[in-house]
């Protein structure tokens, strides 16, 4: 619930968070056998929209035919269904529900949501060629200890910081 003067609850305690994911992890590959990842789910919506129009082009197509008539039937789609609800759930209880787009100063809200939709689209689409998503690296790869996903998160984080000092005068004066 939002605090009496109508201001947002503050935010929950990163250590926190950081243990309770870590245990998600880790009841994740007890009970399913797997780690967690986002791209799959999001492959497999794309599959069923499909579907929908052309559902004998989805079932004759080598990548999306293997899984099958029921696409939307895989545990990770349930999770990301499940991020979803329980963010939407904190964001009502905390009173941070609100319609804006997060842009800089020197940028446009149709600049910011073209850039945002084709940054998440390229970024989407490189985690399927890569057979991996950035959370799944940096997570589940990086519990079972991979050198790939440990070098995945280094570069990531190098990359943040580059392409944030190539970006930086949209956000500040």
């Amino acid at each position: 619930m939002a605090t009496r003067k109508n201001q947002p609850q503050s935010y929950a305690n990163p250590y926190l968070a950081g243990l309770l994911l870590g245990a998600t992890l880790f009841f994740s590959f007890i009970i399913l056998g797997a780690g967690l990842g986002a791209s799959s789910a999001w492959a497999r919506f794309s599959a069923w929209l499909e579907g929908l129009a052309a559902p004998q082009r989805v079932a004759a197509s080598e990548y999306f035919g293997a899984w099958g008539a029921d696409v939307l039937s895989y545990y990770l789609v349930f999770m990301v269904l499940g991020v979803f609800a329980g963010g939407l759930f904190s964001a009502l209880t905390a009173g941070r529900v609100r319609l804006i787009v997060e842009r800089g100063l020197k940028t446009g809200i149709a600049l910011r949501s073209v850039l945002a939709v084709f940054g998440g689209v390229f970024v989407g689409y490189a985690a399927r060629l890569a057979r991996g998503c950035p959370s799944g690296q940096g997570l589940t790869g990086s519990a079972l200890l991979s050198a790939g996903s440990l070098l995945f998160l280094i570069f990531a984080f190098v990359g943040g910081y580059a392409a944030a000092l190539l970006v930086r005068r949209q956000w500040h004066d």
